[in-house]
């Protein structure tokens, strides 16, 4: 298997990145919900797990960017199907990537907790910047600075348009893989 994509597959490193990124958005779930329906305020459980939700999001920001940089020095694999099914997937695509780059920066901008990075180091966070402090404080709280991020990461983008476009990139991978019997799925796990 090449390292590097070519005309009919993904590379494994771009396997790497597809699969690790999928996992790593499974986990920020899993810590979220966990936290939400199993926790209580404010306890040692409850702050390990909202930790690792935003240690797994500073995670995922780095491999978008790895992701996005891998995307533009790489062959991309043909895409199969109708035009009309290579425009969806490209809009699909699109949209998905749009999703990983604001998740991170809303959950970021959203939270007034520092994040213990998987217990090893601390990131500070947004509003103990010099940036929040110089550009926003002056005119608002970190509360009302907040807010609009908090609703875009949580109830928009975080129970809404994330799970549609989750569910419909793997609905059109099992479509194509189960119904076309094409090799859209093929070339992102076995390439054979």
């Amino acid at each position: 298997m090449s390292l590097r994509n070519t005309a009919e597959n993904y590379g494994s490193i771009a396997k790497w990145i597809h699969w690790s990124t999928a996992l790593l958005f499974l986990g920020s779930y899993v810590t979220v919900y966990y936290r939400e329906w199993f926790t209580e305020p404010k306890t040692p459980e409850n702050i390990t797990a909202i930790q690792l939700h935003f240690s797994i999001g500073v995670t995922v920001a780095v491999l978008v960017i790895l992701r996005i940089i891998w995307k533009f020095t790489n062959t991309a694999p043909v895409t199969e199907g109708t035009p009309l099914q290579q425009r969806a997937a490209k809009i699909g695509h699109g949209l998905l990537y749009l999703i990983m780059i604001l998740m991170p920066i809303t959950g970021y901008l959203g939270t007034g907790a520092p994040t213990n990075f998987f217990f090893l180091f601390e990131i500070p966070s947004f509003k103990d910047t010099a940036l929040f402090a110089q550009q926003f404080a002056p005119t608002m709280t970190f509360k009302e600075f907040e807010k609009p991020f908090d609703l875009i990461h949580k109830a928009i983008l975080g129970e809404l348009l994330l799970w549609m476009l989750i569910l419909g990139h793997a609905g059109a991978a099992l479509y194509h893989h189960r119904v076309l019997g094409d090799r859209t799925l093929k070339k992102m796990t076995s390439g054979t």
